[in-house]
């Protein structure tokens, strides 16, 4: 499996008072190294603004396997697990590892692009498909319908 990797670092104001990171932390590092991913990728935010796309989200959920606390090296991955052929619905995975060795904690979001003028769901433009063709697929990748 291919995959897009970034670096993550907990700040103090990460933690709760057990001293570990707060759920809602891993999220917002998934959409960070998501939307890292996809600019790297070329949906930079003012490519976006130009055919009027934007990602948004059905559902985003997280299974917690290992605590991390303030001094830990850690390490997200993202690919792609599914997507429709037009890539207007798709599903991605995040993992979370520490030191390389341990998985902290799986993300999974399913997400579609809305055209930000109309405020309706559409597929993928033509202009982004082989960009997204590009974006690293895990190993169980799967083409789905509608």
């Amino acid at each position: 499996m291919n995959s897009y990797r970034k670096s993550l670092q907990v700040r103090w104001s990460d933690l709760d008072p057990n001293f570990h990171v707060r759920h809602s932390v891993y999220y917002d590092w998934g959409a960070f190294v998501r939307i890292a991913l996809m600019t790297d990728s070329g949906f930079t935010p003012g490519a976006m603004a130009q055919q009027h796309i934007g990602p948004i989200l059905f559902r985003e959920e997280c299974v917690f396997k290992k605590e991390i606390r303030y001094h830990d090296s850690l390490e997200m991955s993202v690919v792609l697990a599914r997507s429709t052929r037009d890539g207007g619905r798709w599903t991605m995975v995040h993992e979370i590892w520490r030191n390389n060795d341990t998985l902290c904690a799986i993300i999974t979001v399913d997400g579609a692009w809305m055209d930000t003028q109309l405020r309706k769901l559409c597929v993928l433009p033509e202009s982004f498909r082989e960009n997204f063709d590009h974006i690293p697929k895990a190993a169980s990748f799967e083409w789905v319908e509608r």
